[in-house]
């Protein structure tokens, strides 16, 4: 079988849905190839029993209410992905120890920046200046890299010392250097170090911008969550980009891409060879240039950047989802996140985590009847637990060993839970399931069950990844898109690099025919 199209997506997950949304929605051809037979990559769902079940999806915090718009819901509003969506009562619930003197923590924190400052000081007496400085620094920080989204990574350096000037203070500073530099008092920073997890990388190896943006769209925006899980928001995106007349097809693999000289021409997938003149590939772009096409073609900077990266992947979870067939008031569940951990100290955390450490040292407690009343059947509830995990720990386990270390994994979280919080679940469990790093590996086809791509660590930040949008994909009619781009981790990021890529794609296209030649020769 023999096509043709403008642009072939390959990967139907984050970034591939709203890269060829935004393709298609421009007036392109474009052909979406996904390897599974559902869309969404970890946008999805499953089911046990009579339950539908979220895989992955926590929250997300660039959507806001509709007279709050946060990104996320411009860019789907723009392009006409339908999605119903539930805003989060609160910002989350912490319950760990204070580093300051190990005593107990149990903090709940609210949406809002002024609810948010005056929670803080009821918490920690004397934060207030130190918080207002925080959240000054946070809007220029998101103004900054809107600045720099739209400008394509090529921004006017006199327009970022006039208008952004603390952006590049901080920009090549860890968030623990920025908190001691704002005076923030330390159980302030404890408080604050808790949403860490959701980007996988400790305080004093993350990178400011990258940490002060998430916070401040959590806590203008509100978390938010689709009705449905994630699978409807990828069900959404498939259903417009049929409307707009693109093509889907599913149990199909790209295979290698074909280029005419330097120029990308098609893509070879396991249903036949397709021609196009542009490809996004939501691959990591290692296996793209180490396996999928010509060696000549793989522009050296790349080489040295996958050499510098190494193994550094980040994000690989283990998740325990239980299926309870009693009420959250029966349970006495008022919380929709409940973030547990020994300590606050994020470094400690990580490197216990990376150590071996399944659970014990954080993990997050999700409960989606709290926020949508109609999640499960009536009278039942449905949770998650997650934590970032080991994938060497669940290495070379016989069949009957890795089910009894996933039991174990599910009983630590039934035990971790109602000794942080006096919640007991063990007696109304109905249906129960554990996915590993193998389990995401399996199903979505990355190293490691990786699903942030490479950490967001030191050099490899969320700065200079930005800074390097321009010349990070050298290939004539190729750019990888997904969590290894320039927005890294996280389903936000991944909507927003879709559409970012496939900005620069049309761009491409668009000079293309201006000079008069495909290939701009």
């Amino acid at each position: 079988m023999t096509a043709k199209y403008d642009a072939v997506v390959c990967g139907s997950g984050n970034s591939g849905l709203t890269a060829s949304l935004t393709l298609a929605a421009a007036g392109k051809k474009v052909l979406l190839i996904e390897q599974h037979n559902l869309p969404g990559g970890s946008a999805s769902s499953f089911r046990r029993g009579r339950f539908e079940l979220e895989p992955s999806l926590h929250e997300l915090g660039e959507v806001g209410p509709k007279n709050n718009p946060g990104a996320v819901r411009k860019m789907f509003d723009q392009l006409g992905v339908k999605v119903d969506w539930i805003e989060i009562p609160d910002l989350f619930r912490v319950v760990s120890t204070w580093t300051d003197d190990g005593t107990e923590m149990d903090v709940t924190m609210p949406t809002g920046v002024e609810p948010f400052i005056k929670k803080m000081e009821e918490y920690v007496p004397g934060s207030e200046k130190s918080m207002r400085d925080f959240f000054d620094l946070c809007i220029e920080v998101v103004d900054a890299n809107e600045y720099i989204e739209e400008a394509n990574g090529n921004p006017d350096s006199n327009v970022l010392r006039e208008k952004y000037p603390n952006y590049l203070r901080t920009g090549a500073y860890s968030v623990t250097k920025v908190f001691k530099a704002l005076k923030m008092p330390q159980r302030s920073q404890d408080i604050l170090a808790t949403y860490w997890g959701y980007l996988g990388v400790d305080l004093p190896h993350l990178n400011f911008v990258h940490y002060a943006a998430m916070i401040y769209t959590y806590v203008i925006f509100g978390p938010h969550i689709p009705t449905h899980t994630s699978h409807e928001i990828s069900s959404a995106c498939i259903a417009r980009l049929r409307e707009l007349g693109g093509d889907v097809w599913y149990n199909c693999r790209a295979e290698k891409f074909l280029f005419d000289g330097d120029k990308l021409c098609g893509v070879e997938t396991s249903l036949g060879t397709v021609e196009c003149d542009y490809a996004l590939p939501n691959i990591n772009p290692n296996f793209v240039y180490g396996k999928m096409i010509p060696k000549e073609l793989i522009p050296e900077r790349e080489k040295k950047l996958s050499t510098a990266r190494g193994n550094k992947f980040s994000g690989r979870f283990i998740g325990a989802y239980f299926c309870l067939d009693k009420t959250i008031e029966e349970l006495g569940i008022k919380d929709y996140t409940i973030f547990m951990s020994e300590t606050s100290d994020s470094e400690k955390s990580y490197n216990n985590i990376y150590n071996g450490s399944d659970i014990s040292q954080h993990s997050t407690f999700v409960c989606y009847n709290v926020a949508n009343k109609n999640f499960s059947p009536k009278g039942t509830t449905v949770c998650s637990f997650t934590t970032l995990g080991n994938p060497k720990v669940w290495e070379g386990l016989s069949q009957k060993e890795y089910f009894k270390k996933k039991e174990a994994f599910a009983k630590q979280c039934i035990e971790l839970l109602k000794r942080k919080t006096g919640i007991d679940i063990s007696d109304c469990i109905e249906e129960m399931s554990v996915a590993t790093p193998w389990t995401f590996a399996r199903y979505m086809g990355n190293a490691e069950g990786n699903v942030y791509g490479y950490e967001n660590r030191d050099w490899d930040t969320l700065v200079a990844r930005m800074q390097m949008i321009e010349t990070d994909y050298p290939i004539k009619g190729l750019r990888p898109i997904g969590a290894c781009g320039p927005r890294g981790d996280g389903y936000n990021s991944a909507y927003v690099t879709g559409q970012m890529m496939a900005g620069l794609a049309l761009r491409d296209m668009a000079q293309w025919a201006a000079q008069g030649s495909k290939g701009g020769e």
